[in-house]
């Protein structure tokens, strides 16, 4: 595995948010929820994500997840995705969320 520098890891800004609306993506060639998310004084920024193996809408709306907030935009399957969802990846269990165990404002630093 490559390393990196601690300066590195410090270019890279991951944030908590709350999830405010979870819809499906009819374009996508996989099944992927479109998402709002609230980063509090970051805004409401949207999202694309595969993450439909283990979550139904009604399980997102209101969870706080951890996003990078500081990579380009991207356009997937018709969304503009401006955060990348973080989530452990797993051959049995698909993609599984990273989460805070106890709640925290909305925008704040994950480091």
């Amino acid at each position: 595995m490559e390393e990196i520098n601690f300066e590195d890891f410090q270019q890279v800004k991951i944030l908590t948010g709350t999830i405010l609306e979870v819809d499906l993506n009819p374009k996508a060639s996989k099944p992927a929820y479109v998402l709002r998310i609230d980063f509090g004084q970051h805004g409401i920024k949207t999202s694309s994500a595969q993450i439909t193996k283990n979550y139904q809408p009604e399980d997102l709306k209101g969870l706080q997840i951890s996003a990078v907030v500081n990579f380009p935009v991207k356009r997937i399957a018709g969304v503009k995705s401006e955060v990348l969802i973080l989530g452990a990846y797993s051959e049995d269990n698909g993609v599984v969320l990273l989460t805070p165990t106890e709640s925290v404002e909305d925008g704040s630093l994950v480091g």
